[in-house]
Protein backbone atom coordinates (compact mmCIF):
# COMPACT_ATOMS: atom_id res chain seq x y z
CA UNK A 1 0.00 0.00 0.00
CA UNK A 2 1.41 3.30 -1.06
CA UNK A 3 2.04 6.23 1.55
CA UNK A 4 -0.51 8.28 0.89
CA UNK A 5 -3.42 5.18 0.78
CA UNK A 6 -1.70 4.45 4.54
CA UNK A 7 -2.13 8.04 5.75
CA UNK A 8 -5.90 7.82 4.29
CA UNK A 9 -6.85 5.07 6.07
CA UNK A 10 -5.00 6.26 9.47
CA UNK A 11 -6.30 9.41 9.69
CA UNK A 12 -9.99 7.63 8.51
CA UNK A 13 -9.56 5.76 11.78
CA UNK A 14 -9.20 8.90 13.89
CA UNK A 15 -12.64 10.47 12.61
CA UNK A 16 -14.61 7.27 12.68
CA UNK A 17 -13.29 6.82 16.63
CA UNK A 18 -13.95 10.61 17.45
CA UNK A 19 -17.46 9.90 16.33
CA UNK A 20 -17.61 7.09 17.65
CA UNK A 21 -16.67 9.00 21.41
CA UNK A 22 -18.93 12.29 20.61
CA UNK A 23 -21.93 10.42 19.94
CA UNK A 24 -21.62 8.18 23.22
CA UNK A 25 -21.59 10.93 24.99
CA UNK A 26 -24.58 12.83 23.14
CA UNK A 27 -26.95 9.57 23.08
CA UNK A 28 -26.49 8.81 26.74
CA UNK A 29 -27.52 13.04 27.32
CA UNK A 30 -30.99 12.01 28.37
CA UNK A 31 -29.42 9.67 30.55
CA UNK A 32 -27.65 12.03 33.06
CA UNK A 33 -30.63 14.18 33.05
CA UNK A 34 -32.74 11.33 34.32
CA UNK A 35 -29.74 10.34 36.98
CA UNK A 36 -28.96 13.94 38.17
CA UNK A 37 -32.78 14.68 38.07
CA UNK A 38 -31.83 17.94 35.88
CA UNK A 39 -34.69 19.72 34.27
CA UNK A 40 -34.41 21.86 30.62
CA UNK A 41 -32.38 24.78 31.99
CA UNK A 42 -30.50 23.20 34.33
CA UNK A 43 -29.15 20.38 31.79
CA UNK A 44 -28.82 23.62 29.31
CA UNK A 45 -26.41 25.52 31.89
CA UNK A 46 -23.81 21.89 32.17
CA UNK A 47 -24.08 21.58 28.48
CA UNK A 48 -22.01 25.43 28.33
CA UNK A 49 -19.09 23.61 29.72
CA UNK A 50 -18.27 22.35 26.81
CA UNK A 51 -17.96 25.47 24.61
CA UNK A 52 -16.69 27.32 27.45
CA UNK A 53 -13.76 24.63 27.79
CA UNK A 54 -13.15 24.58 24.06
CA UNK A 55 -12.71 28.40 23.61
CA UNK A 56 -10.28 28.38 26.66
CA UNK A 57 -8.35 25.73 24.64
CA UNK A 58 -7.91 28.24 21.86
CA UNK A 59 -4.92 30.02 22.31
CA UNK A 60 -3.25 26.33 23.30
CA UNK A 61 -4.75 24.73 19.90
CA UNK A 62 -2.81 27.77 17.87
CA UNK A 63 0.00 27.44 19.60
CA UNK A 64 0.82 23.99 18.95
CA UNK A 65 -0.35 24.36 15.56
CA UNK A 66 2.50 26.64 14.91
CA UNK A 67 5.12 24.76 17.12
CA UNK A 68 4.70 20.97 16.43
CA UNK A 69 3.46 18.80 13.47
CA UNK A 70 -0.46 17.87 14.06
CA UNK A 71 0.22 14.08 14.40
CA UNK A 72 1.62 14.24 18.39
CA UNK A 73 -1.49 17.16 19.41
CA UNK A 74 -3.13 14.30 17.38
CA UNK A 75 -2.17 11.10 19.76
CA UNK A 76 -2.17 12.80 23.26
CA UNK A 77 -4.83 14.72 22.56
CA UNK A 78 -7.23 11.32 21.88
CA UNK A 79 -5.40 9.63 24.91
CA UNK A 80 -6.79 12.18 27.55
CA UNK A 81 -10.39 12.71 25.60
CA UNK A 82 -10.82 8.72 25.62
CA UNK A 83 -10.18 9.07 29.28
CA UNK A 84 -12.63 11.97 29.68
CA UNK A 85 -15.67 9.91 28.34
CA UNK A 86 -15.15 7.51 30.76
CA UNK A 87 -14.74 9.82 33.48
CA UNK A 88 -18.20 11.30 32.39
CA UNK A 89 -19.62 8.06 33.27
CA UNK A 90 -18.49 7.22 36.43
CA UNK A 91 -19.28 11.02 37.79
CA UNK A 92 -21.44 10.92 40.62
CA UNK A 93 -21.58 14.77 41.21
CA UNK A 94 -22.61 17.63 39.11
CA UNK A 95 -18.89 19.35 40.14
CA UNK A 96 -17.53 15.81 38.99
CA UNK A 97 -19.88 15.98 35.48
CA UNK A 98 -18.77 19.11 34.41
CA UNK A 99 -15.45 18.49 35.26
CA UNK A 100 -15.15 15.59 33.33
CA UNK A 101 -17.31 17.33 30.85
CA UNK A 102 -14.46 20.32 30.37
CA UNK A 103 -11.64 17.95 29.65
CA UNK A 104 -13.81 15.96 27.51
CA UNK A 105 -14.43 19.29 25.17
CA UNK A 106 -11.18 21.18 25.94
CA UNK A 107 -8.94 17.78 23.94
CA UNK A 108 -11.72 17.62 21.65
CA UNK A 109 -11.30 20.71 20.28
CA UNK A 110 -7.41 19.48 19.73
CA UNK A 111 -8.26 16.30 18.38
CA UNK A 112 -10.69 18.30 15.41
CA UNK A 113 -8.00 20.61 14.60
CA UNK A 114 -5.19 18.26 14.45
CA UNK A 115 -7.52 15.89 12.36
CA UNK A 116 -8.53 18.58 10.02
CA UNK A 117 -4.65 19.64 9.52
CA UNK A 118 -4.12 16.57 8.37
CA UNK A 119 -7.01 16.18 6.09
CA UNK A 120 -6.58 19.48 4.63
CA UNK A 121 -2.69 18.82 3.82
CA UNK A 122 -4.02 15.01 2.90
CA UNK A 123 -6.36 16.34 0.00
CA UNK A 124 -3.02 18.43 -1.46
CA UNK A 125 -1.69 14.66 -2.20
CA UNK A 126 -4.83 13.71 -4.07
CA UNK A 127 -6.39 15.29 -7.31
CA UNK A 128 -10.00 15.16 -6.13
CA UNK A 129 -11.62 16.17 -2.31
CA UNK A 130 -11.01 14.13 0.22
CA UNK A 131 -12.46 16.39 3.07
CA UNK A 132 -15.52 15.37 3.00
CA UNK A 133 -14.71 11.80 3.00
CA UNK A 134 -13.26 12.04 6.77
CA UNK A 135 -16.21 13.87 7.77
CA UNK A 136 -18.41 11.07 6.58
CA UNK A 137 -16.11 8.32 8.64
CA UNK A 138 -16.81 11.18 11.35
CA UNK A 139 -20.45 10.73 10.86
CA UNK A 140 -20.13 7.02 10.10
CA UNK A 141 -18.45 6.68 13.44
CA UNK A 142 -21.37 8.50 15.23
CA UNK A 143 -23.73 6.26 14.04
CA UNK A 144 -21.74 3.15 15.09
CA UNK A 145 -21.85 5.06 18.28
CA UNK A 146 -25.24 5.64 18.68
CA UNK A 147 -26.17 2.10 17.31
CA UNK A 148 -24.21 0.57 20.40
CA UNK A 149 -25.58 3.20 22.55
CA UNK A 150 -29.09 2.06 21.29
CA UNK A 151 -28.20 -1.24 22.03
CA UNK A 152 -27.16 -0.52 25.45
CA UNK A 153 -30.27 1.44 26.45
CA UNK A 154 -32.78 -1.42 24.72
CA UNK A 155 -30.78 -3.75 27.37
CA UNK A 156 -30.26 -1.62 30.68
CA UNK A 157 -26.73 -1.41 30.39
CA UNK A 158 -25.09 0.63 32.71
CA UNK A 159 -23.66 4.27 31.33
CA UNK A 160 -20.22 3.48 32.89
CA UNK A 161 -19.68 0.31 31.80
CA UNK A 162 -20.90 1.76 28.18
CA UNK A 163 -18.91 4.48 28.59
CA UNK A 164 -15.36 2.66 29.52
CA UNK A 165 -16.37 -0.08 26.73
CA UNK A 166 -16.20 2.44 24.27
CA UNK A 167 -13.39 4.38 26.19
CA UNK A 168 -10.73 1.69 26.19
CA UNK A 169 -11.38 0.26 22.38
CA UNK A 170 -10.84 3.38 20.91
CA UNK A 171 -8.03 4.17 22.70
CA UNK A 172 -6.48 0.59 21.67
CA UNK A 173 -7.05 1.34 18.11
CA UNK A 174 -6.35 5.18 18.13
CA UNK A 175 -2.56 3.79 19.27
CA UNK A 176 -2.70 1.33 16.63
CA UNK A 177 -3.40 3.69 13.98
CA UNK A 178 -0.68 6.19 14.93
CA UNK A 179 2.56 5.65 13.52
CA UNK A 180 0.96 5.73 10.06
CA UNK A 181 -0.20 9.17 10.59
CA UNK A 182 0.83 11.81 8.45
CA UNK A 183 4.38 13.53 9.35
CA UNK A 184 6.37 16.81 8.80
CA UNK A 185 3.05 18.77 7.89
CA UNK A 186 3.40 22.02 10.14
CA UNK A 187 3.45 25.48 7.38
CA UNK A 188 6.83 27.38 7.54
CA UNK A 189 3.84 30.62 7.53
CA UNK A 190 0.76 31.80 8.27
CA UNK A 191 0.76 30.21 11.85
CA UNK A 192 0.24 33.20 13.96
CA UNK A 193 -2.83 34.63 14.83
CA UNK A 194 -3.36 38.29 13.68
CA UNK A 195 -5.16 40.72 16.21
CA UNK A 196 -6.58 43.71 14.75
CA UNK A 197 -9.62 43.67 11.90
CA UNK A 198 -10.89 40.67 11.18
CA UNK A 199 -10.16 38.65 7.93
CA UNK A 200 -12.91 38.86 5.36
CA UNK A 201 -12.37 35.57 4.18
CA UNK A 202 -12.39 33.76 7.67
CA UNK A 203 -15.27 36.05 8.85
CA UNK A 204 -17.91 34.88 6.39
CA UNK A 205 -16.56 31.45 6.76
CA UNK A 206 -16.82 31.58 10.65
CA UNK A 207 -20.04 32.91 10.56
CA UNK A 208 -21.51 29.80 8.11
CA UNK A 209 -19.78 27.65 10.32
CA UNK A 210 -21.38 29.01 13.55
CA UNK A 211 -24.72 28.71 12.04
CA UNK A 212 -24.13 25.31 11.52
CA UNK A 213 -22.54 24.45 14.66
CA UNK A 214 -26.04 25.97 15.88
CA UNK A 215 -28.38 23.60 14.25
CA UNK A 216 -25.62 20.76 14.25
CA UNK A 217 -24.66 20.87 18.40
CA UNK A 218 -28.13 21.63 18.57
CA UNK A 219 -29.53 18.00 17.18
CA UNK A 220 -26.86 16.49 18.78
CA UNK A 221 -27.71 17.29 22.57
CA UNK A 222 -31.34 17.24 21.86
CA UNK A 223 -32.56 15.59 19.46
CA UNK A 224 -32.44 11.86 21.51
CA UNK A 225 -34.58 14.63 24.57
CA UNK A 226 -36.82 15.29 21.99
CA UNK A 227 -38.03 11.81 20.66
CA UNK A 228 -38.01 11.10 24.81
CA UNK A 229 -39.92 13.77 25.46
CA UNK A 230 -41.84 15.01 22.52
CA UNK A 231 -42.62 12.11 19.92
CA UNK A 232 -42.77 9.77 23.75
CA UNK A 233 -40.26 7.39 22.59
CA UNK A 234 -38.93 4.57 24.67
CA UNK A 235 -35.84 4.17 22.93
CA UNK A 236 -34.87 7.43 22.74
CA UNK A 237 -31.85 7.04 20.23
CA UNK A 238 -33.92 6.42 17.12
CA UNK A 239 -33.85 10.25 16.36
CA UNK A 240 -30.12 10.83 16.98
CA UNK A 241 -29.62 7.51 15.15
CA UNK A 242 -31.66 8.86 12.23
CA UNK A 243 -29.79 12.09 11.99
CA UNK A 244 -26.38 10.52 11.95
CA UNK A 245 -27.34 7.91 9.63
CA UNK A 246 -28.33 10.37 6.87
CA UNK A 247 -25.23 13.00 7.75
CA UNK A 248 -22.98 9.75 7.51
CA UNK A 249 -24.62 8.57 3.99
CA UNK A 250 -24.64 12.22 3.28
CA UNK A 251 -20.90 12.91 3.60
CA UNK A 252 -19.44 10.27 1.79
CA UNK A 253 -21.18 12.16 -1.52
CA UNK A 254 -21.18 15.25 -0.17
CA UNK A 255 -17.35 16.06 -1.94
CA UNK A 256 -18.49 14.37 -5.76
CA UNK A 257 -22.21 16.34 -5.13
CA UNK A 258 -20.44 19.86 -4.42
CA UNK A 259 -18.13 19.82 -7.24
CA UNK A 260 -21.10 18.56 -9.80
CA UNK A 261 -23.43 21.66 -8.75
CA UNK A 262 -21.03 23.94 -6.93
CA UNK A 263 -20.08 24.87 -3.33
CA UNK A 264 -22.92 27.64 -3.37
CA UNK A 265 -25.47 25.64 -4.73
CA UNK A 266 -24.86 22.96 -1.97
CA UNK A 267 -25.31 25.37 0.80
CA UNK A 268 -28.66 26.74 -0.89
CA UNK A 269 -29.51 22.71 -0.66
CA UNK A 270 -28.29 22.52 2.89
CA UNK A 271 -30.45 25.24 3.57
CA UNK A 272 -33.72 24.44 2.87
CA UNK A 273 -33.36 20.73 3.79
CA UNK A 274 -32.46 21.61 7.37
CA UNK A 275 -36.00 24.34 7.25
CA UNK A 276 -37.90 20.96 5.83
CA UNK A 277 -36.93 18.72 7.94
CA UNK A 278 -37.08 20.79 11.23
CA UNK A 279 -40.45 21.90 10.16
CA UNK A 280 -41.99 18.77 9.49
CA UNK A 281 -40.40 17.01 13.09
CA UNK A 282 -42.37 20.13 14.64
CA UNK A 283 -45.83 20.26 12.92
CA UNK A 284 -45.99 16.35 12.79
CA UNK A 285 -44.13 14.86 16.36
CA UNK A 286 -45.08 11.45 15.49
CA UNK A 287 -42.67 8.76 15.28
CA UNK A 288 -42.46 8.67 11.71
CA UNK A 289 -42.92 11.92 10.64
CA UNK A 290 -40.75 13.15 12.76
CA UNK A 291 -37.60 10.17 11.87
CA UNK A 292 -38.10 11.74 8.25
CA UNK A 293 -37.51 15.03 9.37
CA UNK A 294 -34.64 14.36 11.25
CA UNK A 295 -33.54 12.22 8.26
CA UNK A 296 -33.41 15.57 6.00
CA UNK A 297 -32.08 17.77 8.48
CA UNK A 298 -28.89 14.94 8.69
CA UNK A 299 -28.80 15.22 5.05
CA UNK A 300 -28.60 19.35 5.05
CA UNK A 301 -26.22 19.77 7.93
CA UNK A 302 -23.70 16.63 6.73
CA UNK A 303 -21.57 19.25 3.85
CA UNK A 304 -21.51 22.18 5.57
CA UNK A 305 -18.33 21.63 7.99
CA UNK A 306 -16.13 19.92 5.27
CA UNK A 307 -16.78 22.26 2.65
CA UNK A 308 -16.17 25.16 5.25
CA UNK A 309 -13.27 23.15 6.34
CA UNK A 310 -11.86 23.13 2.97
CA UNK A 311 -12.48 26.73 1.68
CA UNK A 312 -10.86 27.83 4.86
CA UNK A 313 -7.95 25.54 3.80
CA UNK A 314 -7.07 27.69 0.70
CA UNK A 315 -6.64 30.83 2.39
CA UNK A 316 -3.82 33.13 1.23
CA UNK A 317 -3.38 34.62 4.88
CA UNK A 318 -3.27 31.49 7.02
CA UNK A 319 -1.96 28.37 7.30
CA UNK A 320 -4.47 25.61 6.55
CA UNK A 321 -4.33 24.62 10.76
CA UNK A 322 -4.58 28.03 11.88
CA UNK A 323 -7.64 29.06 9.72
CA UNK A 324 -9.62 25.96 10.80
CA UNK A 325 -8.18 26.95 14.33
CA UNK A 326 -9.92 30.56 13.44
CA UNK A 327 -12.95 28.94 12.48
CA UNK A 328 -13.27 26.02 14.77
CA UNK A 329 -13.89 29.05 17.08
CA UNK A 330 -16.71 30.61 15.68
CA UNK A 331 -18.04 26.79 15.77
CA UNK A 332 -17.41 26.84 19.47
CA UNK A 333 -19.59 30.20 19.35
CA UNK A 334 -22.06 28.32 17.86
CA UNK A 335 -21.75 25.19 20.11
CA UNK A 336 -22.01 27.32 23.13
CA UNK A 337 -25.14 29.47 22.20
CA UNK A 338 -27.00 26.12 20.19
CA UNK A 339 -27.74 23.15 23.44
CA UNK A 340 -28.38 25.67 26.18
CA UNK A 341 -30.26 28.51 23.98
CA UNK A 342 -32.36 25.20 23.42
CA UNK A 343 -32.71 24.12 26.86
CA UNK A 344 -33.73 27.93 28.20
CA UNK A 345 -36.57 28.25 25.36
CA UNK A 346 -37.76 24.56 26.10
CA UNK A 347 -37.88 25.16 29.47
CA UNK A 348 -39.97 28.36 28.81
CA UNK A 349 -41.76 27.69 25.96
CA UNK A 350 -41.87 23.71 25.29
CA UNK A 351 -38.66 21.78 23.81
CA UNK A 352 -41.28 21.43 20.39
CA UNK A 353 -41.69 24.78 19.84
CA UNK A 354 -37.83 25.86 20.90
CA UNK A 355 -36.71 23.84 17.45
CA UNK A 356 -38.22 26.54 15.50
CA UNK A 357 -34.50 28.05 16.15
CA UNK A 358 -32.90 25.56 13.58
CA UNK A 359 -35.20 26.68 10.87
CA UNK A 360 -33.78 30.25 11.53
CA UNK A 361 -29.51 29.10 11.31
CA UNK A 362 -30.06 26.79 7.99
CA UNK A 363 -31.65 28.82 6.68
CA UNK A 364 -28.90 31.55 6.56
CA UNK A 365 -26.91 29.88 5.15
CA UNK A 366 -28.02 31.41 2.02
CA UNK A 367 -27.06 35.34 2.55
CA UNK A 368 -23.63 34.11 4.09
CA UNK A 369 -22.51 32.02 1.44
CA UNK A 370 -23.87 34.20 -1.49
CA UNK A 371 -21.74 36.98 0.30
CA UNK A 372 -18.72 34.94 0.50
CA UNK A 373 -19.03 33.78 -2.92
CA UNK A 374 -19.29 37.42 -4.05
CA UNK A 375 -16.49 38.73 -2.13
CA UNK A 376 -13.96 35.62 -2.88
CA UNK A 377 -15.19 36.74 -6.88
CA UNK A 378 -13.81 40.06 -5.96
CA UNK A 379 -10.97 39.10 -3.64
CA UNK A 380 -9.32 35.72 -6.11
CA UNK A 381 -5.84 36.68 -4.09
CA UNK A 382 -7.57 36.80 -0.38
Amino acid sequence: METRAKQRVALSAYFFLSGICFSTWASRIPTIKTFFNLNEAELGTILLAMPITSIIGLPISGWLVSRFDSRLPLVVSFVFFSFALAGIGYATTTFTLVLAICMFSFFMRILNISMNTQSITLQNKYEKRVVGSFHGLWSTGGLTGVAFSTVMVRYDISIQIHLLIISIITLIVALMAFKFTLKNDKSPSGNKLIFGKPDTFILYLGFIIFFAALCEGGMFDWSGVYFKEVVKEDVFTYGYLTFMASMALSRFFSDRFSQAIGLHKTYILSAVLIAAGILIAVLFPYFWSALFGFCLVGFGTAPVFPMTFSLAGTSKKYSAGMAISIISTYATIGFLIGPPFIGYLAHAFGLQRSFIVFIITGLMFIPLSYAFFKYQDRNPNS
